[in-house]
């Protein structure tokens, strides 16, 4: 089971008979693999482009080197590899021209876990729209690369072998994320059910457990970053001291109640301590493990 890339709580719950979406796990299990395969035959193309210039003679420039280096380190998560590419990401971009025509080419789906993207193109502009976020506008970097203004973060958009756009991938936070393109009645019926999921104020399956489990492990110092996405748990490993000194202040775990769903989905609880309250929210990625966590004092 771990070969088939099942996080160990997943293995333990399925050794102890509960319940699991083994198809729902299994089919992002197949989107990551199937993305890593698109990158190492992109990773493999350069380096026989590169190793034929120098067989005809040709030197390699340093742009060429570093477009490799980037390409074939995307999927590294060394402290070192994240902080190169917040540097990078963070860095000024200027808008250039492209065909308008191509525009065309972006309009459309893409799934990113259990968030969409919707891309909008009007009046000759495209405008990208995650689930439960702001409607923003992306400006054209070159011919399938993206930027936003408003925020740190880059979209690129990735074709098939017959040249059709096929997905996007998200550069944030040090982090690339691959989005699939999908038909409009995917996301359709995904943000449906999320609106209803808000309505009705319906937490997330075991969503009351997910946040004690994790709770406890913080004050018993034993976090585990396995359960967690990897730029979630790059963010809980640089904010560990601070995180632990607010639980320590904080004393005993004694009661938490559910108070609803944002609208990015995120279930939101009061926790309440020994010696104070504090408002917990999280979500959880279609393979379990936590995508995001934000603490703030209660309200």
């Amino acid at each position: 089971m771990k070969r088939l890339g099942l996080r160990l709580h997943h293995i333990a719950r399925l050794l102890a008979g509960q319940a699991a979406d083994l198809d729902r796990m299994l089919s992002m299990q197949n989107l990551t693999l199937q993305e890593q395969l698109g990158r190492t035959q992109r990773s493999l193309a350069i380096v026989e482009a590169l190793r034929a210039k120098v067989a005809a003679g040709g030197l390699l420039s340093i742009e060429e080197l570093l477009k490799l280096a980037k390409d074939t380190n995307m999927t590294d998560t060394s402290s070192d590899t994240i902080a190169w590419r917040r540097y990078e990401q963070a860095r000024p971009r200027t808008e250039q021209k492209i065909d308008l025509a191509l525009y065309a080419d972006y309009n459309g789906y893409y799934l990113l876990d259990t968030l969409a993207y919707v891309i909008t193109l009007r009046d000759g502009r495209l405008f990208s729209r995650l689930t439960g976020q702001a409607e923003l506008e992306i400006f054209a970097k070159d011919v399938d690369r993206f930027f936003y203004k408003a925020v740190q973060a880059q979209l690129t958009f990735t074709r098939n072998e017959s040249g059709a756009v096929s997905g996007l991938v998200l550069h944030q936070n040090g982090y690339e994320q691959a989005a699939p393109r999908v038909e409009e009645s995917v996301v359709t019926a995904l943000e449906e059910a999320l609106a209803k999921r808000i309505k009705d104020k319906r937490p997330v399956e075991n969503s009351k457990a997910l946040l004690q489990e994790i709770i406890d492990q913080r004050q018993r110092r034993e976090p585990d970053y396995e359960q967690m996405m990897p730029p979630l748990a790059t963010a809980a490993r640089e904010q560990s001291a601070m995180i632990q000194s607010d639980l320590e202040r904080m004393g005993p775990l004694k009661d938490m109640s559910f108070k609803g769903v944002t609208d990015c989905g995120w279930d939101v609880y009061d926790v309440c301590f020994e010696k104070g309250r504090l408002e917990w929210s999280f979500a959880v990625a279609a393979d379990g493990r936590f995508s995001g966590i934000f603490i703030r004092p209660s309200l």
